[in-house]
């Protein structure tokens, strides 16, 4: 095998890596033969060239075959659904349930918060109790038995991926079209899937702000998961705005656990939840089509299925048996909350998305360092949409804060990403199905 600072000389050179290169450098990561320092530069090699469709295809496998590949054998297709990263994205929770109510299996392996964007393994996280990183037999378990889990990533799945990743989010190089699809990927093949449906960001939210970007990302996710034999599709969706009123995790977590119960469902999260877990009934045959997908879903919703279905997650994996009934028991509050008031009159023009996510981590609800800690009580609720009317003096949201001082940044931060005038930029649809 070729030195790994010569494989990252090649590379940042512009030639094209062999198979055994990416497999040899990808051993070398997993076996700490590869130090830090070396993965950076590699990572900001690949960001700054980019990698062929074999290259990308050899990547993604040799991630993969990093450590165990799950087989499964169960009376239902096996099935996922996996987001690029946006803000107030706390989608997983509520789709993972609604599929699984409706004859879907769902072992479901979320990263870590990545940039500025919220990790849906830091939202569950912050439920006391709530296993995130169990043991392959108990993710087996209670993913037969439920219908769904949803984990951290083990240090059995795609090993080498868990050490990249953490080093793509402290290196500026979260964007790598490449990186991205291979981290995705390798996940997902790992955990035996048997279809993937992929819900791409765009907007100021997004790595992706560019539409165009967006769906260059998608098909690249699309072409390499079926060259490695995943069945996927993929639709575009908007970060233009948080998608959900709320960012941080533990109230990101109590919004999902109000969006099962239906106390609360805003039609822009509810549109893009329904559409993706439609697609994802859709590719295992559960549907004949979106709208057949969409009535199964929406009635597993109504009659609280889903619901039960999370709450039996939740209690399996090791959190509290009445999380859905009285989430403020058990879900952290921050010392200091208090509104966030609109500087002037008018309509809610353009809100800077990327600046919200940033101002979470800020609040200490994201990492600079791997090794951070996370404060899960922190962050934003009640967050007003574009084309929303305010008057001066209104809450354009609320701040969850540790202390005072912290409280004033996030609120300084939260003022200077809403632009209020008086007519709103116009807007992308929500959710865009390719093809």
């Amino acid at each position: 095998m070729k030195l790994p600072q010569e494989i990252i000389r090649d590379k940042r050179d512009g030639r094209t890596l062999s198979e055994a290169d990416i497999a040899g450098f990808i051993e070398g990561l997993t076996r700490d033969r590869v130090t830090e320092g070396q993965a950076a530069a590699f990572a900001m090699a690949v960001f700054f060239r980019g990698l062929c469709l074999d290259e990308r295809v050899a990547l993604t496998r040799a991630m993969t075959q990093s450590g165990t590949v799950l087989a499964w054998d169960l009376p239902g297709p096996v099935l996922d659904k996996h987001s690029t990263g946006g803000v107030g994205d706390t989608v997983s929770l509520p789709l993972a349930a609604m599929v699984a109510a409706c004859c879907g299996f769902v072992p479901m392996i979320s990263g870590r918060g990545l940039g500025h964007t919220g990790g849906t393994l830091d939202k569950l996280a912050s439920i006391p109790g709530y296993d995130v990183a169990p043991g392959l037999d108990r993710f087996r378990r209670v993913t037969a038995e439920v219908g769904c889990a949803i984990i951290g990533q083990t240090a059995d799945l795609a090993p080498a991926d868990r050490r990249l990743y953490a080093i793509r989010d402290v290196t500026g190089t979260v964007e790598s079209l490449d990186l991205i699809t291979a981290s995705i990927l390798s996940k997902k093949l790992a955990a035996g899937l048997q279809g993937l449906v992929m819900d791409v960001k765009t907007g100021s939210g997004a790595f992706m702000a560019q539409r165009a970007e967006a769906r260059a990302l998608a098909e690249s996710i699309v072409t390499v998961a079926n060259a490695a034999g995943l069945r996927t599709r993929a639709l575009v969706t908007d970060m233009d705005a948080p998608l959900a009123s709320s960012a941080g995790n533990a109230v990101e977590v109590a919004y999902a656990v109000d969006y099962l119960t239906g106390r609360a469902r805003e039609p822009r999260f509810h549109a893009v939840t329904l559409a993706l877990a439609a697609e994802m009934l859709v590719i295992g045959g559960l549907a004949a089509d979106v709208a057949e997908a969409e009535a199964r879903l929406t009635a597993a919703l109504e009659s609280g299925r889903a619901c039960e279905v999370f709450a039996r997650m939740v209690t399996a994996l090791g959190g509290p048996g009445d999380l859905v009934e009285a989430p403020e028991r058990y879900l952290k509050r921050a010392p200091v909350v208090r509104p966030v008031t609109a500087p002037r009159s008018g309509v809610v023009e353009r809100i800077e998305t990327r600046a919200i996510g940033l101002a979470v981590i800020d609040l200490g609800g994201g990492r600079t360092r791997p090794q951070d800690s996370i404060d899960p009580s922190v962050g934003f609720t009640g967050l007003v949409r574009p084309g929303d009317r305010v008057e001066k003096g209104d809450p354009i949201g609320m701040v969850h804060a540790a202390d005072e001082a912290s409280a004033a940044r996030a609120e300084s931060a939260l003022r200077s990403a809403y632009r209020i005038g008086m007519v709103p930029d116009a807007c992308e649809p929500v959710v865009e199905r390719l093809g």
